[in-house]
């Protein structure tokens, strides 16, 4: 029959998948954070017109147009300190996604309150966007997934906690 610890760390389906969210998250943010570096000192509006270009989209629409003009402005500095701030926030998933896979409870506790930290936010973007003049479907059902999924890691291992994060003697 194997012990409590055993019996304890082979059932947790659910902890494997915010294991796994997490990491992959870690692992996008840090990507994205190594683009944004990489792409620092590039002449970024002609990468960009370059792109759509490639992509055969019509750089005269206004969406495309809208998002050249933002990707004029920006400066080395502003994307370097974005791939900083990137990175950073890349490692506190990485953190949480180890931490939870060697069930530290501290890791469990960090996973629960970075989750539950964007839990407002997510609201007050679903409020934002959903009012009649700003109606943006695909983001709302998208923010409104990160929601729910924020919303299941919270409850999960909030309810969990001592389950899953028991501390265990040496003898």
């Amino acid at each position: 029959m194997g012990t409590e610890t055993e019996r304890v760390k082979k059932r947790a389906p659910t902890l494997y998948a915010i294991i796994a969210i997490k990491l992959l998250k870690g692992l996008l943010f840090v990507t994205l954070a190594i683009v944004a570096y990489t792409l620092s000192d590039n002449d970024l509006p002609a990468d960009y017109k370059n792109l759509l270009r490639q992509l055969r989209f019509n750089p005269e629409r206004k969406f495309w147009a809208d998002l050249a003009v933002q990707i004029g402005q920006l400066t080395e500095a502003k994307l370097l300190w974005a791939a900083a701030g990137t990175l950073v926030y890349s490692l506190f998933s990485l953190v949480e996604g180890v931490g939870l896979m060697f069930r530290v409870r501290w890791a469990g506790w960090m996973a629960i309150g970075e989750s539950a930290f964007f839990i407002p936010i997510e609201i007050y973007e679903l409020v934002r966007r959903t009012v009649p003049d700003r109606p943006h479907p695909g983001h709302t059902v998208m923010v409104l997934g990160i929601l729910v999924i924020n919303i299941v890691i919270v409850w999960y291992l909030f309810q969990n906690r001592g389950r899953l994060f028991r501390h265990h003697h040496r003898d």
